[in-house]
């Protein structure tokens, strides 16, 4: 799934911004790197259902054929 932000500018210059694809607290650190790019302050948060999902990491089929062949 693609992770994104998707952002609403509002008529009064405010913006609400929510991650979409992000599972987890990982959805904490994308919101931090938007404070920072936009060199703003986030001065009010709710967390989606993702946040409580665990994301699933698959292995990489490429990293583990070159341990493979290492031995």
């Amino acid at each position: 799934m693609t992770k994104r932000i998707q952002i609403k500018l509002l008529p009064d210059g405010q913006i609400e911004a929510m991650t979409d694809g992000v599972k987890g607290s990982a959805c904490l650190e994308y919101m931090a790197q938007f404070e920072e790019l936009l060199d703003a302050k986030i001065v009010d948060s709710n967390f989606t259902a993702e946040y409580r999902e665990v994301e699933e990491i698959l292995p990489d089929i490429n990293q583990q054929q070159t341990l493979d062949q290492n031995f």
